[in-house]
């Protein structure tokens, strides 16, 4: 079956005793057993039967079953957050004296979790630039514990090489972890392209309107030991597992998600080209676009869509924050990939707590404005900008 309808027919894990056709929310912290013996089982995972909702719910193993489905994932854990999904993983890799090899450029909170969280606990944060391979060769050595990346980096939209990397990842047998939350699962395979733990947020593509927040890390089988202890050790001990009715909104949300995403990611590129026409935007950054440096190792590795984020940069910080407070129909507000089309400063938001050196080594400009774009007509949504940088 193709993608879709694995998203809309991945059977249930057991019959619904009413025929229900949609999976019915669990809404229960506890499970009612036969035997002790019964109880046994699956306390110790002899058998798959949940017995506690903190560590393993019907509803939420619907959501992972669809995802495994999709992706040929060995194993899907679903969490309470994308920041969940990324910190349990790091944490179930890494111990003290490990090191991390990773890019400056990524998401403000997980640059502060590996620069400052887990170097409190002894795990070394070692940052290189990810399209180099012979930097990335350079700090690699017995301790490292991983390479992790983002597919397309929040907010500079870099594309680094997956299976270069992979290959180097593989040589000192460690795993190649990347969040892919800026392009679908959906529309590519993160397993072909050498990826062993696929960490994404759900918050985004798949709940769909911004209904809901969530996580999901993809084991793909090929890092030892670590499916068991995200299993019995991450989801036990820091108890961040996805509540029932957030995997049911984004179930529902994941069968609508390639409906969804086509028509955002055309809007994208359609957006993109016509703000390449106002002067009063220095540059428009979209990896779609055929003139941008990654499209050709976008388009490769992740085909003819490249999402529904871009970056657009003005003459200074005040014409941003001008244009931001001028908006009518574009929202602002933080999250990617709702319905609405939403825009935010990131220098000042996301990666506000950061001083200007630190923001400066992570290409974090004053100049530039995030787009996240929606479902809307993008003649609306084209007109609101012009309207808003005054023209």
């Amino acid at each position: 079956m193709k993608n879709q309808t694995k998203a809309i027919d991945t059977p249930f894990g057991k019959s619904d005793v009413y025929g229900s056709l949609s999976m019915p929310v669990y809404h229960t912290a506890a499970y009612e057993f036969e035997t002790a013996a019964d109880m046994a089982d699956a306390f110790t995972g002899r058998v798959i039967a949940p017995d506690y909702s903190r560590v393993m719910n019907p509803t939420v193993m619907y959501l992972e079953d669809k995802v495994k489905a999709i992706t040929g994932a060995s194993n899907v854990v679903a969490m309470s957050s994308g920041m969940a999904a990324i910190s349990n993983t790091l944490m179930a890799l890494a111990a003290a004296g490990k090191n991390i090899v990773t890019s400056r450029h990524m998401f403000g909170n997980t640059f502060a979790l590996i620069t400052d969280s887990l170097k409190r606990f002894g795990v070394e944060p070692r940052l290189c630039n990810l399209l180099d391979i012979d930097e990335v060769r350079s700090l690699m050595d017995e301790n490292t514990c991983c390479i992790f990346l983002e597919i397309i980096t929040n907010p500079q939209m870099e594309v680094a090489d997956l299976k270069a990397l992979a290959a180097l990842a593989h040589e000192y047998n460690v795993p190649l972890v990347a969040d892919t939350t800026v392009i679908p699962f959906t529309q590519f395979s993160a397993k072909e392209l050498g990826v062993d733990i696929e960490v994404v947020s759900s918050t985004k593509y798949l709940s769909g309107g911004a209904t809901t927040l969530g996580g999901l890390i993809m084991d793909y089988g090929t890092t030892r030991g670590f499916g068991q202890r995200i299993k019995n050790e991450m989801l036990f001990n820091f108890g961040a597992y996805m509540t029932p009715h957030v995997a049911y909104m984004q179930s529902l949300g994941l069968e609508t998600l390639d409906a969804r995403y086509r028509v955002q990611s055309q809007n994208t590129l359609y957006l993109a080209k016509k703000l390449c026409t106002l002067p009063q935007i220095k540059k428009v950054n979209y990896v779609g676009l055929e003139d941008n440096p990654y499209h050709a190792m976008a388009e490769k590795q992740f085909g003819k869509t490249a999402g529904a984020m871009m970056t657009i940069d003005l003459e200074s910080k005040e014409a941003c924050f001008a244009m931001i407070n001028n908006l009518k129909l574009v929202r602002r507000a933080t999250n990617l990939f709702d319905n609405k089309t939403l825009a935010i400063h990131p220098a000042s938001t996301i990666f506000g707590n950061f001083s200007d050196q630190e923001r400066a080594a992570m290409d974090v400009l004053d100049t530039t404005v995030r787009l996240s774009i929606g479902l809307e007509d993008m003649d609306d949504v084209f007109e609101d900008i012009c309207q808003a940088l005054g023209r």
